[in-house]
């Protein structure tokens, strides 16, 4: 969409899970939890990392891995957004495109509101580190493949940039979104509680002031099946980096505030920071 003034406003909402390994009582609560959205409409809703398979282990994730445009996960997805009218972003589900293929996808997709899949991102960077808390060593690439494919969406609502949680460390990758149009970042995440208390407000600010882009981070939050704490606090951020909406309570819940193009044409137009980069 290219005239941008003659968007109506955008309700921008992050959703906060704790979820379990089991994708039929996870999709129960997000159905619960979607009953209880904003009502303005359109509406972007994003959803964690892992929302609807979390703390099963790597074996299980294989075991429940679909083909794209296949499976109960995806068409669970697909019925959130066309029930509730909402533009999804589907947090991360295990995808394989070979049903011989050994390891998956940490796969995002998009839907529309009629529950169409419009795209799908491929998480890049994958969380390979040593954290001081229980679980200590996490190796997500033993099990998933690593994308290589940088992804926006150009849709009536605005040019949608697709990331996923660990990637957020990485400003290259929001810069090339930027270059490729995004207005809005999407971040579906699953931060340890450890990272998430240091870091994960300062780096989800500092991709939206860096690129003048709205980021809407879910996230997962508490203890989990598998012993792992997570972070929580889902948040909106706007161009400016203000924190708009934060999931403060440590329970399933969201964060949801108004997205506002015009000041971020403004923002964009008194310190036009895309024109000055310079490699």
């Amino acid at each position: 969409m290219n005239n941008n003034q003659s968007r109506p406003p955008l309700q921008l909402t992050a959703v906060q899970l704790t979820s379990s390994p089991d994708p039929v009582a996870n999709l129960v609560t997000l159905r619960q939890l979607f009953a209880q959205l904003p009502a303005a409409r359109p509406q972007l809703v994003v959803l964690p990392e892992a929302c609807l398979c979390f703390g099963a282990g790597d074996a299980q994730q294989r075991q429940l891995a679909e083909l794209p445009g296949h499976g109960p996960m995806q068409d669970g997805l697909a019925a959130l957004a066309r029930d509730f009218g909402v533009w999804l972003v589907g947090g991360t589900i295990p995808l394989i495109d070979d049903p011989e293929q050994q390891r998956f996808s940490a796969a995002s997709l998009l839907y529309n509101p009629a529950g169409e899949c419009l795209a799908r991102y491929n998480k890049i960077h994958l969380f390979d580190v040593e954290v001081a808390d229980s679980t200590r060593t996490y190796r997500e690439s033993a099990a998933t493949v690593a994308g290589t494919e940088v992804v926006t969406v150009s849709t009536e609502i605005g040019t949608i940039g697709m990331a996923v949680c660990y990637d957020v460390r990485f400003p290259e990758l929001f810069r090339k979104l930027r270059v490729a149009g995004a207005d809005i970042v999407v971040l579906p995440s699953a931060f340890t509680a450890v990272t998430g208390s240091a870091h994960w407000h300062v780096l989800t600010r500092a991709r939206a002031i860096e690129q003048q882009c709205a980021v809407v981070a879910a996230a997962q939050v508490g203890q989990h099946a598998n012993g792992r704490h997570t972070y929580g606090h889902a948040v909106v951020v706007d161009a400016w980096g203000t924190v708009q909406a934060d999931a403060e309570q440590a329970s399933p819940s969201f964060a949801s505030a108004v997205f506002g193009i015009e000041q971020q044409q403004q923002i964009r137009a008194n310190m036009p920071v895309i024109t000055h980069f310079k490699t």
